[in-house]
């Protein structure tokens, strides 16, 4: 069976069931821990798909991969997954979780990247105007990367603004070597 489908049915099952309970907050924080835990540990995701680690093991390694005391709707869904032998998909169950989770309450996901770190107030400014301009609300990662040498890239759901120095070089270096060619 295709791994959306399943990933995909399981999240809106998991959003429905937060949501009927009031917790969908609550469980989008634990999705998102969860979520790191798969980053951080890459060795998680296939000692999860391992048949000779009993159940219990592995609720209890799911609970402290979502962040130790989680919510009642978490721990019945772990159970879930667990007893429909749906292990491997958990990675893409979380991620798609995530991503409905984000669609219903309108939750932009930005990065910014610097040369140099910045002030938290500009983060907030920037963040207060893609709220005012977008609607919902949103949440950034920055990022100091000094091989852009100056300016920034702003980058938020689908959408990059790279307004770097570096970048702004490689265009005039491509101009000149356009402009050359033709004289040549």
């Amino acid at each position: 069976m295709y791994i959306g489908a399943i990933s995909m049915r399981y999240a809106r099952a998991l959003l429905m069931f937060a949501n009927e309970a009031g917790v969908a907050a609550t469980v989008y924080r634990e999705a998102l821990t969860l979520r790191e835990s798969f980053r951080k540990v890459p060795e998680f995701r296939q000692s999860l798909e391992k048949p000779v680690m009993s159940r219990e093991d592995k609720r209890t390694i799911l609970k402290q991969a979502a962040g130790g005391n989680i919510s009642i709707q978490m721990q019945k869904f772990f159970d879930l997954v667990i007893q429909e032998k749906r292990e491997k998909f958990l990675m893409y169950i979380n991620q798609s979780f995530i991503d409905l989770y984000r669609k219903q309450e309108k939750i932009r996901v930005g990065k910014l990247t610097t040369a140099v770190p910045i002030a938290s107030e500009e983060v907030e400014r920037i963040r207060k105007i893609v709220v005012d301009a977008a609607g919902g609300t949103a949440e950034f990662a920055t990022k100091v990367d000094p091989s852009i040498e100056g300016g920034f890239i702003f980058e938020i759901n689908t959408y990059r603004l790279d307004a770097s120095v570096a970048d702004q070089m490689r265009r005039i270096k491509q101009q000149f070597i356009e402009k050359n060619r033709r004289i040549v």
